[in-house]
């Protein structure tokens, strides 16, 4: 990563942490007003790298950080409705949970399940439409994997 992509993204992540972006465009200008200037497929791919997803704060949408996700309401209710949309079969083998995921869908699932800070999963990894999901020693993965098809 270059200097200039660093600085930015450095500049979008202080931007989204003080203020309340609520769309590209909004991150263009404050980015513009700050001697920044990125496209919109530029800022995709930042606010992407960065991890951020919109999320209603107030009644409105704006842009969020996944550290300031971790413990709310909000990351369990995302994941429980990712699963139920997006996550299409599993299975456990050893300390693993293999689930299966519409196409190009299994790293925002993964990211929903590293975000929810669930006490069973020690992490995940993410491809197009599979995700592994690591089970903490101790914790059953049968039961872990019976718990997110709920």
């Amino acid at each position: 990563m270059t200097r200039a992509v660093a600085h930015r993204r450095q500049a979008i992540a202080s931007l989204i942490s003080s203020e309340e972006i609520a769309s590209q465009d909004d991150l263009a200008r404050r980015l513009a007003d700050a001697g920044l200037s990125a496209t919109q497929a530029t800022l995709s791919r930042d606010l992407d790298a960065l991890g951020a997803v919109k999320v209603k704060r107030g009644g409105q949408l704006a842009y969020a950080l996944p550290d300031e996700l971790g413990t709310s309401d909000w990351a369990g209710e995302r994941l429980t409705t990712l699963l139920g949309e997006w996550v299409v079969g599993g299975e456990v083998t050893g300390n693993l949970i293999i689930l299966r995921a519409r196409p190009g869908s299994a790293h925002v699932v993964g990211a929903a399940l590293d975000q929810a800070q669930l006490s069973e999963v020690a992490g995940t990894i993410a491809g197009d439409d599979t995700l592994f999901v690591a089970v903490r020693d101790g914790c059953d993965p049968a039961k872990v994997l019976q718990m997110l098809a709920r």
